[in-house]
């Protein structure tokens, strides 16, 4: 097949590469045109400009897959790219963007004639390699014959597949997200009990250990034995402050708007929010009440 990548950071551009060494066709657009040249250079047709793509673009229906920042970026990307398209064109959203964003475009695209679909994509760094899990949402046509692309994109396994209507995509990535703030959480939970312990194991040891064979074993535990590898039991390198793409904030809100307790994910979104605090003055204020009932014991500053 024949599309266009637009947007080449670390995903975007790793999904290029894929797709291009899978035989199909890819004309890759990024704001920094060194990326471009980049690509180019690995086989790949460059566009430098949006108005190049029309004319690059050969096969009917167009596809246009966006790699951009969720939000506003990608907004003003589709706003540029309708103009010149024809109908029948497809629009795939391939970032982490909210799910009610899907419903508003699809809606607007369709007016035009134009056809979009929204793709939650996990695999990280590593999908380059080992190919990337795919969550679609859009129409059954649509996705039909945009199939060889999500196949190349996907692991041998086929782990790709058309999750429901507009929005179904990024709304089951959002929910893989929020699950792997509870795995995440966990994990760190788990190894600092270990770490300060009187038995103080060796992380490291203990991470192999249960790589394989043990009920805990993942593709976290995996990374979790990549990082105590480079940066040692103690991740000294490593500041505690952890960042949120906001899919954990929507996992919430979807869970209240639908009264499903999910004190998991929740607790570990809140336990990011902790991790950019010098000093918590909640954790303050415990400990002058603990002091005021009970006498306890409080840590001058």
């Amino acid at each position: 097949m024949e599309l266009a990548i637009l947007g080449l950071g670390r995903m975007g551009g790793n999904m290029a590469v894929r797709l291009h060494k899978g035989g199909h066709r890819v004309v890759v657009w990024n704001r920094s045109k060194a990326k471009v040249d980049e690509h180019v250079a690995l086989g790949m047709e460059g566009a430098y400009e949006f108005a190049d793509l029309p004319k690059m673009l050969q096969q009917s229906p167009r596809v246009v897959w966006f790699m951009l920042p969720a939000g506003k970026t990608t907004d003003d990307a589709i706003e540029q790219v309708a103009p010149w398209s024809s109908p029948g064109d497809i629009m795939i959203d391939g970032a982490n963007s909210r799910w009610t964003d899907d419903k508003r475009r699809a809606s607007k695209l369709k007016e035009l004639g134009l056809q979009y679909m929204d793709a939650g994509v996990s695999g990280g760094v590593w999908g380059l390699t080992e190919g990337y899990s795919l969550m679609v949402g859009g129409e059954q046509a649509t996705y039909d014959f945009c199939e060889p692309i999500f196949k190349t994109l996907a692991p041998p396994t086929g782990n790709y597949g058309l999750m429901g209507p507009h929005g179904a995509g990024h709304f089951v990535k959002m929910v893989h997200n929020g699950i792997e703030y509870g795995m995440m959480q966990a994990y760190g939970e788990g190894f600092e009990i270990l770490k300060k312990s009187e038995y103080s194991p060796d992380l490291l040891q203990v991470s192999k250990v249960w790589q394989n064979g043990s009920v805990v074993r993942s593709w976290l535990l995996d990374l979790a034995v990549n990082a105590f590898s480079k940066h040692g039991n103690n991740l000294e390198s490593i500041q505690g402050w952890v960042a949120d793409s906001g899919e954990g904030r929507w996992t919430v809100e979807a869970a209240m708007a639908e009264d499903v307790p999910a004190p998991i994910i929740t607790t570990a979104l809140i336990m990011r929010f902790v991790s950019r605090q010098d000093e918590s003055f909640s954790a303050q204020v415990l400990a002058a009440l603990r002091n005021e009932f009970g006498g306890h014991e409080v840590k001058g500053t």
